[in-house]
């Protein structure tokens, strides 16, 4: 049997019923609380639903004039249906606030990294400067993610670490989990990212995977995040980096309209700006556009890219103008 999905790239768990393989230290207590809210479930509605049938059988008027014997008051059926109740529901808040409280609370020498959600993508930025659309975290090593918002509400979730928060646009929220699957050395697990939160047109394609790695493999992969692109020419950096950060799901590049201008032959190019006329699109404009994207908006078009001031270096803005003076 072939458990890939192809439209969102992860696999359903070997051996898991309904839910994704634990792959994370709190994964175990968050299943213990669903698994006991289901089955509670489950059985108080067995409980009700078949001698209620069978009351509705056993006790149904059999004559058209036929009047019911009047009922006593029971004590004992009153306390124990008050108290039985009391106990469930204070069990299972027991439960569920145990397990909160140990998601929410992260470890005090966790591995912290930023993460940053727009329309449709996400960006990792690790305590060495090293900004990526992918996320790498040690196995065996808490990992704290510190998250923001730049346009809409966002939601972080990855179901098979039991992990999932709002990313709220203005404010900072935070998840932390610690991935526990075994990893060979020099290779990674991988898992998807998703977002849970309808945030747009294109919401069902705001993925991103995730990494595992052994801690020296992380130490490695993360020396050569923080530098990206240096033995590689500008323009072909810059191509890089216009599709890892997502340019091409707001901007074409064979002159076809989505959500912002076409790029083809954009260099030199002569732009109306609401508000401000025309401009000739140069290096500065570019770089404006970048950091400031609302400032300075071509006619025609809505004013909703994010600003990426903060998630790109001057290297990585100068490949993506280096790119863009390519694009004919």
């Amino acid at each position: 049997m072939d458990n890939t999905l192809p439209q969102q790239g992860w696999k359903i768990a070997e051996g898991s019923f309904w839910l994704p393989k634990q792959s994370s230290t709190i994964a175990p207590e968050i299943d213990f609380g669903w698994d006991v809210a289901l089955w509670l479930g489950v059985i108080l509605f067995i409980m009700v639903i078949v001698p209620m049938v069978l009351f509705v059988v056993q006790y149904r008027r059999k004559k058209a004039d036929e009047i019911g014997a009047p009922t006593g008051h029971n004590t004992m059926v009153e306390i124990t249906w008050s108290v039985i109740p009391l106990a469930i529901v204070m069990g299972t808040f027991i439960v569920g606030f145990r397990g909160w409280m140990h998601a929410s609370i992260a470890p005090g020498d966790s591995y912290e990294i930023a993460v940053t959600a727009k329309k449709w993508a996400w960006a990792f930025t690790y305590p060495n400067g090293a900004t990526t659309d992918e996320l790498h975290v040690p196995a065996g090593r808490p990992v704290k993610l510190i998250m923001s918002s730049q346009d809409v509400l966002h939601s972080f979730y990855i179901p098979e670490f039991r992990v999932k928060n709002d990313v709220i646009p203005g404010s900072y929220s935070s998840v932390w989990f610690e991935a526990d699957q075994p990893v060979e050395e020099g290779k990674a697990n991988e898992y998807t990212l998703l977002c849970a939160e309808y945030c747009g047109t294109t919401h069902s394609g705001m993925l991103a995977k995730v990494f595992t790695h052994q801690p020296k493999d992380f130490e490695e992969w993360l020396e050569k995040a923080g530098n990206e692109g240096g033995d590689m020419p500008p323009a072909e950096y810059g191509a890089k980096l216009f599709s890892s950060k997502t340019c091409n799901t707001c901007h074409s590049t064979d002159g076809r309209r989505i959500q912002g201008p076409t790029f083809k032959g954009v260099f030199g190019r002569t732009e109306k700006i609401t508000g401000h006329g025309e401009i000739t699109v140069d290096e500065a404009y570019i770089r404006e556009s970048i950091l400031n994207p609302t400032a300075k908006v071509v006619e025609g078009f809505p004013a909703v890219m994010p600003s990426f001031k903060g998630q790109l270096k001057d290297r990585q803005i100068d490949a993506l103008i280096a790119y863009l003076k390519t694009i004919k």
